[in-house]
């Protein structure tokens, strides 16, 4: 019997009856022989296939002019709802300008986007040509010496003509020359009577150290040093480190502005550059040359609007009183009638509030970095272990790597990956990687061999070995390495303020530019707390998940 029964049987007789009959049907409808009716069939096909290809040709092309005319007619409108950036260097006359230009862009109806405290000239020079910030203040002589490789007197058309191939412009000045000076303290000057410059000549024995940006620029150190013929050694320091240093006795010399508030704070006393060695640095916003013609119109109304003595007023106001870069600048503001007399300052936050969202921020760095690197390192580590060369090869890689110094490796980000979190993540997970890998290396390489053959003699294969034998033998190492670098992690990001990733290094920054030991502080303990935190949070996994035994020839914590 078939199996599906009768059923099954009656399919196939309908399937035999329905074929003749249906080559009749075609015959007669279409032609002599079934074959060739067939092809009207298949003509009429491709004429419609054709027909609503050509449609959808049609489609794709009035859809593509649409997307164009809206990107044409949106496209502005887009860009005018992205916010300027505007940044600043670690200074407190660089915050104060910076600060007067995107409140006076904010009162324009502009949304601004505060990217303060970049780590020197050329950090914040590679972020406004990176595009990753839209405008800063720069100082004419600084661009002079240090940015333009001609060293084009500014005003020429040489400097207009470099200063154009970059990409960038130059907007009216803000009338201050902030010139740099080499500055004494009173005592000093009076006991040793000096006067100008040249008088240091005569005294071989005083102690210079200038900021670290002042020691390497031709306009700096080296020059001045030259053309005076200045018989002293100095060092880098930083500048409000300077100042304390001088008043606790441990200098005698070191490089100031001639706007800078901390002169009047400290009764120091400026030496005339009596061979007129310095240039003028008149400051001024350097912007990029794709910025909006009437954003730069707006920032042009603040040409010539501060003198060197109102603008030193200004960062006296900010170092001495105490006030917000942001209340200084609003004054200011409001002074010369740029903005409403009615307009609010901008709220302050508290320290409490402060504190937490530049933790989470730290925290965010620190996590996503020291996971990425677990995860890779780890990976890594298992994968070249049993090889001598490939793990010889990574572990120097990885030593490279952390051999280039933060700011460094922070500046070359700048170019790749922009400014901000990004690539402040990407630095620290770099540094993260050499502690784990060579833990988790070392770990499994240093593995009993008697425990190794005792586990291929059970018949366990490669990855059960590494599963049940090899990794908890190496768990201690491979905790160790992490906790090195969440530690190295959690200071290293302090670090990355200077490229306007925020955290916990924001307040030391900036307590920097205004020698605050307060805000200094506000930093510091917290970044402190974070790593004690680390170590603390590690010594408790380990008691949970390693075995007592293997801890016990462990140094005690």
């Amino acid at each position: 019997m078939i199996p599906g029964g009768p059923r099954r049987e009656s399919r196939r007789i309908r399937r035999k009856t329905a074929a003749p009959e249906t080559a009749d049907r075609l015959a007669l409808g279409h032609g002599r022989c079934g074959c060739r009716s067939l092809e009207p069939r298949r003509s009429s096909r491709a004429r419609r296939l054709a027909a609503r290809l050509r449609q959808g040709v049609r489609h794709g092309i009035a859809g593509a002019a649409i997307a164009g005319l809206c990107a044409a007619l949106l496209g502005p409108l887009a860009s005018a709802q992205q916010p300027l950036v505007v940044g600043s260097k670690t200074f407190a006359e660089s915050y104060i300008l910076a600060e007067i230009m995107a409140q006076l862009l904010e009162a324009e109806g502009y949304e601004v986007d505060r990217r303060f405290g970049f780590g020197g000239t050329l950090v914040t020079f590679e972020a406004l040509q990176a595009g990753a910030i839209d405008v800063y203040p720069e100082y004419s002589g600084t661009m002079q010496h240090t940015i333009l490789s001609s060293g084009a007197d500014f005003g020429s058309e040489a400097f207009a003509a470099e200063v154009e191939s970059l990409g960038l412009d130059t907007l009216q000045t803000f009338g201050l020359n902030n010139s740099y000076a080499l500055t004494v303290r009173g005592a000093t000057a009076q006991r040793l009577g000096l006067a100008t410059i040249s008088d240091l000549v005569d005294h071989p024995e005083l102690r210079f150290g200038v900021s670290h940006e002042f020691h390497e620029r031709s306009d700096g150190w080296p020059g001045i040093s030259e053309a005076y013929g200045l018989p002293q050694t100095s060092f880098g320091i930083e500048h409000g480190l300077a100042y304390r240093a001088m008043l606790e006795g441990d200098l005698d010399v070191t490089d100031a502005y001639l706007t800078d508030g901390d002169l009047i704070r400290y009764d120091f006393v400026i030496l005339e550059d009596d061979l007129s060695f310095f240039p003028s640095y008149f400051a001024l916003p350097l912007v990029r040359q794709t910025m909006q013609p009437q954003v730069k119109a707006i920032l042009n109304r603040l040409g010539g609007t501060l003198s060197d003595a109102r603008m030193r007023e200004l960062n006296a106001e900010v170092s001495i009183e105490r006030r917000t870069f942001a209340d200084v600048a609003g004054e200011f503001l409001r002074e010369r009638g740029l903005v409403a007399d009615a307009a609010d300052p901008r709220p302050t936050s508290t320290l409490a509030a402060d504190l937490i969202d530049n933790t989470i921020v730290h925290l965010k760095l620190t996590g996503i970095a020291v996971a990425a690197a677990c995860v890779l390192g780890v990976g890594l580590a298992l994968a070249v272990h049993r090889s001598r060369p490939l793990s010889r090869g990574v572990l120097y890689a990885t030593g490279l790597l952390q051999t280039i110094p933060s700011i460094a490796l922070l500046a070359l980000m700048i170019p790749l990956f922009g400014i901000g979190q990004v690539p402040a993540i990407i630095a620290l997970f770099l540094y993260s990687l050499l502690p784990i890998v060579r833990n988790t290396i070392t770990a499994l390489i240093t593995v009993d061999p008697l425990l190794k053959r005792v586990a291929a003699g059970m018949g366990l294969s490669q990855s059960e070995q590494l599963r049940h034998v090899h990794l908890p033998l190496a768990l201690p190492h491979l905790l160790a390495g992490l906790r090195i670098a969440a530690v190295i992690s959690i200071g290293t990001a302090t670090l990355a303020a200077f490229i306007g990733a925020g955290g916990l290094g924001e307040p030391i920054v900036t307590g920097l530019a205004l020698n605050d030991t307060t805000l200094i502080l506000q930093g510091a303990i917290p970044a402190a707390g974070l790593a004690l935190a680390a170590e603390l949070g590690f010594e408790l996994i380990e008691r949970r998940f390693v075995p007592a035994h293997m801890m016990a020839s462990r140094l005690p914590t």
